[in-house]
């Protein structure tokens, strides 16, 4: 992973000291709160119901075992022992003090971490696929094109005050984990008829008030034109797009009121009178120097037949470590190799909801001590809000099962109905207008059997509570959005939603419910799945291609009457 040079060392030792002297005058009353504001969101502070959030960066959800244990670190001394892992693999900490903040970034400076950039009408933190590197499918790496865009963006200064918040994915398989089509800029790494690397460019999507699915504007673009090319795009929004209305100031909208071909043709004139072949031009060593940051590890020679009998005859013994294997595992390039994924949905431990994302510090700590046994010292966090562990041995699958099942890390819901993107809600966030955790404590107490679930298949259930979709539940298989009505919180429901390769919107399925009815409103809906799929010996139906078939109106039949 990328380490500090001495000079981003010393830029953001003195970004911390900068905004020390900063909150010193505005809790002295020196600074007013309008010209606060911008300060404390570029350094990742917001102002919620109950305290001030602290938005940490992850780049590209890639931590090491030294900063999980500062992170732990942080969460006892400084907020109430826990942090919340978003879907943009951020790390936000809800209860901390505004005076304390100064001491936290500093601390999380001492680690080579910091909270730039994660708030604020800029560009945010680059996202990928938590399987990058390990996946035999990928056209390449993406996460050095990820740290080549970070340190093109962080502390640019034309593009520190666009109109508003930017956000950029890039994937280097066709399988999409990263829901780049619903980002300001989605980046698909490409090859053309040459065998020459780039990338196919998508702009303009993105969710909240106005959900919208992004547009291709270039087919193939040639790698060592990334940096301009994005220059040029974010050029044009910054020009054209709108300041009067922030509801209507993504770039996302400027792309639908002038059209994908007028703005592809902007994009294409700032960059050829601007930016094309000048300084901002990649060359082979600008690449090579990015890769050196991500070289494969040193993989011990398994032999893979071998580790495969061990671990047949584990998940013989072992039911529960079975179904761990099935759903919280995923294929390595390297034999004997397997991809883990830590799962962040535990649902009731001991009888007590435990929020989707959060993550104790306990068990960070805990976390890094397995990282360094059995992962390289690495954890990356997924746009699914769990955890993974990218290069575990085979035969030592059993073991690391043992320790997270001891943490409460390894329940095998991956990919299920309780495998939920859910955002805080109306219990921290001041944005919110309905409560989640209560909502997906009922579903949790609903659909509390496994093997249901299982039967139900593959379903991504998304929740937000309000419509700035934080939970992206615009594009969940079942997405759930909390709305206020005359102070009391209800739900609508959408169906039919992906974020995947097929990206689509779900379809509205009527009136919202009340909160009491919410997980009785799902068993109906997969109730009607349940009975209409086609299955065969091989293959089941699954619940988003069926909702694709038979279209809303059996599922509001069965809710509504």
């Amino acid at each position: 992973m990328y380490t500090y040079t001495q000079a981003d060392q010393a830029l953001v030792d003195e970004r911390v000291e900068q905004f020390r002297d900063q909150t010193r005058r505005y809790l002295a009353g020196e600074l007013p709160e309008e010209q606060f504001l911008p300060l404390r969101l570029q350094n990742g502070l917001y102002i919620q119901r109950h305290a001030p959030m602290l938005r940490i960066a992850i780049p590209y959800g890639l931590l090491a075992s030294r900063q999980l244990r500062k992170l732990a670190d942080i969460t006892r001394k400084y907020d109430k022992g826990y942090g919340h892992f978003t879907t943009r693999t951020n790390i936000q900490l809800n209860w901390v003090q505004l005076e304390d903040v100064p001491d936290v970034l500093a601390e999380l400076a001492s680690v080579q971490m910091h909270a730039i950039q994660t708030s604020g009408n800029c560009i945010r933190n680059t996202t990928t696929d938590p399987y990058s590197g390990i996946n035999a499918n990928e056209i390449a790496d993406p996460r050095p094109y990820c740290e080549i865009i970070r340190q093109w963006s962080t502390f640019h200064p034309e593009f520190a005050f666009l109109p508003r918040k930017f956000k950029i994915a890039v994937i280097g398989t066709p399988e999409d984990r990263a829901a780049t089509q619903v980002h300001d800029i989605g980046l698909h790494l490409a090859k053309n008829d040459a065998g020459e690397l780039g990338f196919e460019v998508i702009v303009g999507g993105g969710l909240g008030r106005t959900p919208i699915i992004g547009k291709t504007i270039r087919e193939f673009l040639p790698r060592e034109h990334l940096l301009s090319y994005l220059d040029a795009i974010l050029r044009v929004y910054n020009l054209h797009g709108r300041r009067d209305n922030k509801f209507k100031a993504r770039i996302k909208i400027l792309v639908e009121s002038i059209g994908k071909d007028d703005f592809a043709k902007l994009v294409e004139a700032e960059w050829e009178k601007h930016s094309k072949d000048g300084e901002l031009t990649l060359t082979d060593a600008h690449f090579a120097k990015a890769q050196s940051y991500f070289d494969d590890f040193d993989y011990e020679q398994i032999d893979p037949l071998k580790a495969q009998n061990q671990l047949s005859e584990q998940m013989a013994n072992d039911k529960r470590f079975a179904d761990w294997i099935k759903h919280n595992t995923v294929a390595h390039k390297i034999a004997g190799y397997k991809g883990v994924i830590i799962s962040l949905k535990a649902g009731l431990v001991d009888g007590k909801y435990v929020p989707a994302g959060d993550v104790t510090a306990d068990q960070l700590d805990a976390l890094a001590d397995l990282a360094d046994a059995h992962s390289f010292g690495e954890v990356r966090a997924t746009h699914q809000q769990n955890l993974v562990f990218a290069d575990v041995k085979m035969n030592a699958l059993y073991d690391l099962w043992q320790a997270l099942t001891d943490l409460h890390l390894a329940r095998p819901n991956i990919g299920t109905l309780t495998d939920m993107i859910v955002c805080p809600g109306f219990d921290y966030c001041s944005l919110a207008n309905a409560t989640t955790h209560n909502i997906a404590e009922q579903i949790e107490h609903h659909f509390n059997d496994l093997d249901y679930l299982y039967d139900l298949g593959e379903i991504q259930l998304n929740m937000s509570g309000c419509m700035n979709a934080c939970a992206h539940h615009h594009v969940g298989n079942i997405g759930i959005l909390g709305v206020d009505k005359k102070g009391e919180h209800w739900y609508q429901i959408s169906l039919g939603g992906s974020s995947k390769a097929d990206t689509r919107l779900g379809s509205i399925l009527g009136k919202a419910v009340p909160a009491d009815d919410v997980a009785n409103t799902l068993q109906t809906v997969v109730d009607v799945y349940m009975q209409g799929r086609t299955q065969s010996e091989d293959a089941t139906e699954p619940f988003v291609d069926f909702v694709e078939r038979v279209g809303i109106d059996p599922f509001k039949e069965a809710v509504y009457g």
